[in-house]
């Protein structure tokens, strides 16, 4: 019986955790649809056109994590000032994070803008599938144009809506982000295939369309959170100044920036992987493009129990509750590898129905189909090691965060990728099974650091150090 309360919550403990996760899930899922159904509208003007456009969006990847990864510094601390209501700590924190996002933002836009057509290329290798690389580098280069526009908004969205769900407020980012995946997903339409008056513009319709649902998004968010100060106390003089005290950016910065470098390094890294992968030609990248698009679908639930794990540990350290952390902590991760086992076999099930959706080769279709499964198997395994990345990192013990999450996939992952995608003659499903086979021993150090304790600690009144 004590094992069986140690494991699992009462009914109150579940609806207390799903009212945080279910909304991020809905929010999350609705975004992942819609980029299938963006997806398979790209996959209708071609498989270049496809295989453009994901290369870039494997890049706008790595700018994203960094993003997250910058903003989830200061977002340890909000979670904790929230817990002990202390609105000035907010404000510092985001006011931090803007400053952060400026910051990555206009490097990355420096880094796109100089070097993106070499970037692109890197995913380009001749092969006998009878792709043609210029035309995707061609159809690459002009979603990326575009889509540089709409970083700013993206920024200032993760600003203001990562800021409401320290704060226990998760519904209205996901009203927001479905607002702006339907606003994507009809000029999506319009403008991929030139309905009505609308010009057909392919790929450049597209990424017009993402751009465009940005805005809407950071519209929605910014506004609602600024006319409803009741519910957001902290918003009350928030832009009097953007000055941050030097002693909180030092603690703020201390702990957050290796949470940025463990983004950055862990996007680059799965970067990588795929430009492994994409040494087997470029059929490769578009049967990955399929794959990913599917399985981020499903990845959803072990995601989104993650952002709840941090909000609602972080504040129960953040209120001294030590004991009760660690409890809800034990119970979240049971909770989250079970729901991620009942998901992976129903995706393990419908792997070879989704690549039919789509207007390619039926050897793509086939491989697609294969790399599907081999993640869903591996999915469990996929959200303890992200359950065990959030409970690290509520504590504010980001630098075994870092060693954690982005050393063991430099020094394990992605040397054997790169081996045997040189050195071999295995197909790229094998090479992908070996590969998550070397995230067990990321798995055995996971449970090591999350049973022993290290993350149990509250940082709000601490000095970084």
């Amino acid at each position: 019986m004590n094992w069986r309360k140690k494991l699992f919550g009462d009914r109150a403990f579940y609806a207390m955790i799903l009212g945080i996760a279910i909304p991020v899930m809905v929010q999350n899922g609705i975004t992942n649809f819609v980029n299938l159904l963006d997806n398979i509208m790209v996959g209708q003007v071609g498989t270049e056109q496809m295989s453009g456009v994901a290369i870039v969006n494997q890049l706008l990847f790595v700018y994203n994590l960094c993003i997250f990864g910058g903003l989830s510094g200061a977002g340890i601390f909000t979670a904790q000032y929230f817990g002990q209501g202390d609105r000035e700590g907010i404000r510092s924190t985001f006011r931090y994070k803007l400053w952060v996002g400026v910051i990555v933002t206009a490097a990355a836009c420096a880094l796109f803008l100089t070097a993106g057509d070499g970037l692109i290329s890197l995913y380009l290798n001749e092969s006998g599938d009878g792709g043609d690389l210029l035309a995707t580098l061609e159809s690459g280069r002009g979603y990326l144009g575009v889509m540089l526009i709409g970083l700013p908004a993206a920024m200032l969205t993760q600003v203001y809506a990562s800021t409401l769900r320290e704060c226990g407020e998760t519904l209205l980012p996901m009203k927001a982000g479905i607002t702006a995946v339907l606003v994507n997903l009809v000029f999506n339409w319009l403008l991929i295939n030139g309905i009505w008056f609308f010009p057909r513009l392919g790929v450049v319709g597209a990424a017009i369309a993402t751009v465009l649902s940005r805005f809407v998004e950071l519209t929605i968010v910014a506004v609602w959170t600024h006319r409803h100060p009741t519910r957001n106390p902290w918003t009350e003089g928030l832009y009097r100044t953007v000055r941050v005290p030097a002693d909180r950016v030092r603690a703020y910065f201390v702990k957050g920036f290796p949470l940025l470098v463990n983004e950055g390094l862990w996007a680059m890294a799965m970067a990588t992987l795929t430009q492994c992968y994409s040494v087997r030609g470029l059929n490769v990248v578009a049967a990955l493009n399929i794959s990913n698009t599917i399985s981020n679908l499903f990845n959803i639930v072990f995601l989104a129990m993650g952002t709840a794990i941090s909000i609602v540990v972080g504040q129960k350290l953040g209120a001294g509750e030590l004991k009760e952390a660690r409890e809800t902590d034990t119970r979240m991760l049971v909770f989250t590898v079970l729901a991620s086992a009942g998901t992976a076999l129903i995706l393990f099930l419908v792997a070879p129905l989704f690549p039919r959706l789509y207007n390619t080769g039926e050897d793509v279709r086939a491989l697609a189909a294969r790399l599907i499964r081999v993640t869903a198997i591996f999915m469990p395994q996929a959200a303890f090691m992200n359950g065990a990345y959030f409970t690290l990192r509520s504590g504010g013990k980001t630098v075994i965060t870092f060693l954690f999450d982005s050393v063991s996939v430099w020094a394990v992952s992605i040397p054997i990728a790169f081996c045997l995608s040189r050195f071999t003659s295995l197909s790229v499903v094998w090479i992908m099974v070996c590969v998550q086979m070397g995230d067990w021993f990321k798995c055995a150090l996971g449970y090591h650091l999350v049973k022993k304790g290290v993350w149990m600690n509250t940082i709000v009144g601490e000095s970084a150090d």
